[in-house]
C-alpha cells in the first residue's frame, strides 16, 4: 500500500504555493511591478486581500430613540443613534455613512476588489409605510454612489464627457429584499434586471450587461487573466421565490443559471483562471433549514465537485449569522421541510443541525491532520515517497488512515466544497464586515486593471453559445464514483437530462480551494462595532456632536481558538470535525481563550470549547440568552 507521503508526493511538483500568514492591516508588503511597468489600465499592485460585505438594509425612516416594535420608526424607545442593536430594526443612514467613512480611511489602499453580496434596501415591515419600487432603487443607488465615491476616478472622455471610472472592482449581487414583493423574482429580462443594470453600470462589465439583462448574473475578472468572480442571482435558486421551479426543467431561469454557470467554469478551466463564486442566498441544507431548491442544490454541488479545479472559494450573506457549510458529494439528498423566516432560536437550532451534521464527518485517525500538514509543506519529499517498510501494527495503523483518506476524497479532502456565510452590517446582532487575505505567489508579474469596457471571457447568447471544444456528455459515467449511490441502485437511475461537466484532469493537481497555491484563501479577519459600548459613549457625551463608528477585530481565523492555517477545504473540514465532536475536553487554548470561556457553569461535564467559540461567533459577539442549553 502506498504511504499517504507517497499520495501527497504525486501533487508536490506541480503545485507553487508558499504558505503566507495573515498579517495585520497596513503591515502586508503588496506585490509591486518593476519601475515603469504600471502602464495606462493597470492600476495598482495585487495585494492579496478584499473585503465582504452584506445586508445594508438602510432605513430612510429609522429615527433614533423610537421604538423597536415600530421598526424603529416612531413611538419612543431605546433606538439608538447608528442602530438598535440585537432588533429586527434596519439601519439607520448613519451607520452606512460611518462604515463607508471607516472603508475608506482603513480598507481603501489595502484591498484588490470588493464583494457586496445584496439586501441593500430596507425590509417592508411598517405597515404604515410599505415599501415602494422607486425606494428600493434609490436606496441600492445611494450605496451604489458610495461605493463610487470612495473607488470612483475620473475619466475623461473626448473634450467635456467625465465619467468615474472604478480603481478597483466592486461586484454587487441582487438580495431578496432589493425587489418588491420580497423573494419574488420573475424570470428575465424584466423591471429589475433592466434597472439595475442602470444603477450598477459602474460595476457591471460593458460587455456582460447584457447577460446581466438577461437573467441578473455576470462575470468580471479582477485579475486580468487570473481571476474572475461570478455573480450569482440566487433568486433563481431561492425555495421561497414561488416564481420559479428549480433547475430541473430546460424552461426554468434555474436551469439555464446553472448551464450558464457550468460554461463560465468550463471557459475559464480552459484559460487557466481561477473563480469566486458570489450570491445572496447560501445553498444551506441540514433538518433544520433548507434554502435552495433541492435541483440546484444537486446540480451546484455537482459542478463544485467537478470544477473543484477552477473555483476558489464560495461567498454569500443573507442569514445574518456568522458561519459555513460544507457540501458533501456523496450526499444531494437532504431532507428537509424548513421553509420561512428564521428566528434566533431558529438560528441556534439551525446551528445545532450542522453540527449534528458534522459530528458524523469522518473519523480522522491520531495525528493524521498534522502528518498531512507536515508533509505538503516539505519542499523535498525525495526522503519520504518511498514506501516504508512496517511492522503488522505499522500495516495496520496505515491502513486506517489510507480507509479515511478514501472516505474524505483523498488527502485533500475534495468529496467536499465549502460556502461561507459572513455576517451582516444591519445590526441585528451587531454591525460587521470582513477582509479576506489570499495568497499571491507568482502574481508579481501582473496588477489590478479595473476596466469594464473590455472583458476577456466570451459571453455572448447568456454564455451558452459559448461552448469551446472540449467534450462533455449527458452521459452519468463521468460522475466520480463518491457522488454515485450504492451499485445496486445505480442502474435504476435514470440518466441525467443535463449535461455533467469533466471532472478535472487526471494529472492536475488539486485545485486552490484545496492546496495552499496561487488565489488560495489564507484567513479572513472579521470585524464588528459594539453598538452597545458605543451608545453608552453617546449617551455620556463622550462622542460629541459628531459621532464616530469603529470596527475592532472580533477574531482571526488563525487564532488560538480556530488555528486554522488557511482556508482551505480540507482545514474547514478539521473545524468542523472539532466542533462536531461531542463532550470533547478542551485544549488549554481553548480554556484560556476569551471566545472559549464563557459559560459560567463550572460543573457540567467537559464541554467543547471549539463549538462554544462558534455559537459565540455566529452572532457575532452579541450576547443571545439561552444558547448555554446549546453548549453540551
Amino acid at each position: 500500500m502506498q504511504s499517504i507521503c507517497l499520495l501527497l508526493g504525486l501533487f508536490a511538483d506541480a503545485i507553487s504555493a508558499s504558505p503566507l500568514g495573515q498579517q495585520p492591516l497596513g503591515h502586508i508588503s503588496p506585490t509591486e511591478l518593476p519601475a515603469g511597468q504600471l502602464a495606462e489600465g493597470l492600476r495598482k499592485p495585487v495585494r492579496g486581500r478584499f473585503l465582504h460585505i452584506t445586508d445594508f438594509h438602510p432605513d430612510r425612516l429609522y429615527k433614533p430613540g423610537t421604538s423597536i416594535d415600530r421598526s424603529c420608526h416612531r413611538g419612543d424607545g431605546p433606538a439608538g443613534y447608528f442602530g438598535a442593536e440585537g432588533t429586527e430594526c434596519d439601519a439607520p443612514l448613519s451607520l452606512a455613512n460611518e462604515t463607508f467613512r471607516w472603508i475608506e480611511e482603513n480598507l481603501k489602499d489595502e484591498i484588490d476588489f470588493v464583494i457586496w453580496t445584496g439586501d441593500s434596501a430596507r425590509h417592508d415591515n411598517d405597515e404604515k409605510h410599505p415599501r415602494t419600487a422607486d425606494e428600493i432603487m434609490e436606496l441600492n443607488a445611494f450605496l451604489s454612489q458610495k461605493w463610487i465615491s470612495i473607488f470612483g476616478e475620473e475619466e475623461v472622455r473626448g473634450t467635456s464627457n467625465v465619467v468615474p471610472k472604478m480603481s478597483i472592482p466592486v461586484i454587487p449581487t441582487f438580495g431578496n429584499n432589493d425587489m418588491m414583493p420580497h423573494n419574488i423574482f420573475n424570470e428575465g429580462p424584466n423591471k429589475w434586471t433592466k434597472r439595475f443594470a442602470e444603477i450598477w453600470n459602474q460595476f457591471i462589465p460593458e460587455d456582460q450587461r447584457h447577460t446581466f439583462v438577461e437573467g441578473g448574473w455576470f462575470t468580471a475578472e479582477v485579475v486580468p487573466g487570473r481571476l474572475a468572480i461570478i455573480s450569482l442571482n440566487t433568486m433563481y435558486f431561492f425555495d421561497s421565490n414561488s416564481a420559479v421551479d428549480g433547475c430541473n426543467a430546460k424552461s426554468e431561469p434555474g436551469y439555464e443559471h446553472m448551464e450558464w454557470l457550468r460554461v463560465q467554469l468550463k471557459i475559464l478551466r480552459s484559460r487557466n483562471m481561477k473563480a469566486i463564486l458570489m450570491g445572496h442566498v447560501p445553498p444551506a441544507r441540514s433538518s433544520e433549514k433548507k434554502n435552495w431548491d433541492e435541483t440546484c442544490w444537486q446540480k451546484y454541488t455537482l459542478w463544485m465537485h467537478q470544477y473543484r479545479d477552477v473555483v476558489v472559494g464560495s461567498f454569500y450573506g443573507h442569514m445574518n449569522i456568522d458561519h459555513f457549510m460544507l457540501q458533501d458529494s456523496n450526499k444531494v439528498n437532504i431532507d428537509s421541510k424548513a421553509h420561512g423566516k428564521v428566528s434566533i432560536n431558529s438560528k441556534a437550532d439551525y446551528l445545532e443541525s450542522l453540527r449534528n451534521q458534522w459530528s458524523s464527518l469522518p473519523s480522522p485517525p491520531p495525528g493524521i491532520f498534522e502528518e498531512l500538514d507536515s508533509i505538503s509543506n516539505l519542499g523535498d519529499l525525495s526522503s519520504e515517497v518511498e514506501p516504508v517498510k512496517k511492522d503488522k501494527r505499522g500495516k495496520k495503523k496505515e491502513k486506517k488512515k489510507q480507509k479515511f483518506l478514501d472516505k474524505i476524497g483523498g488527502p485533500w479532502a475534495e468529496r467536499y466544497s465549502v460556502s461561507l456565510v459572513s455576517p451582516s452590517l444591519v445590526p441585528n446582532f451587531f454591525p460587521s464586515l470582513r477582509v479576506i487575505d489570499y495568497n499571491i505567489t507568482g502574481l508579481d508579474d501582473v496588477a489590478r486593471r479595473v476596466d469594464l469596457f473590455t472583458h476577456a471571457v466570451d459571453d455572448t447568447a447568456s454564455g451558452l453559445d459559448a461552448e469551446i471544444d472540449t467534450p462533455e456528455t449527458s452521459d452519468d459515467s463521468l460522475i466520480p464514483p463518491e457522488i454515485q449511490k450504492k451499485k445496486k441502485d445505480k442502474d435504476k437511475k435514470k440518466k441525467p437530462k443535463f449535461k455533467v461537466p469533466e471532472p478535472p484532469s487526471s494529472t492536475a493537481p488539486p485545485g486552490p480551494a484545496y492546496s495552499n497555491q496561487a488565489f488560495t484563501l489564507l484567513g479572513y479577519t472579521q470585524y464588528y462595532s459594539n453598538l452597545t459600548k458605543l451608545h453608552e459613549q453617546i449617551a455620556a457625551g463622550e462622542q460629541g456632536d459628531n459621532p464616530r463608528i469603529d470596527y475592532e477585530i472580533e477574531y482571526t481565523t488563525n487564532d488560538d481558538v480556530y488555528q486554522m492555517k488557511d482556508l482551505t477545504v480540507r482545514s474547514f473540514f478539521q473545524l468542523a470535525a472539532r466542533i462536531g465532536e461531542e463532550g470533547a475536553e478542551e485544549k488549554q487554548s481553548d480554556v484560556n481563550s476569551q471566545d472559549a470561556d464563557w459559560s459560567s457553569n463550572k460543573k457540567k461535564k467537559p464541554v467543547n470549547g471549539i463549538w462554544r467559540a462558534f455559537l459565540r461567533r455566529a452572532f457575532v459577539g452579541f450576547p443571545v440568552d439561552d444558547l448555554d442549553d446549546l453548549d453540551e
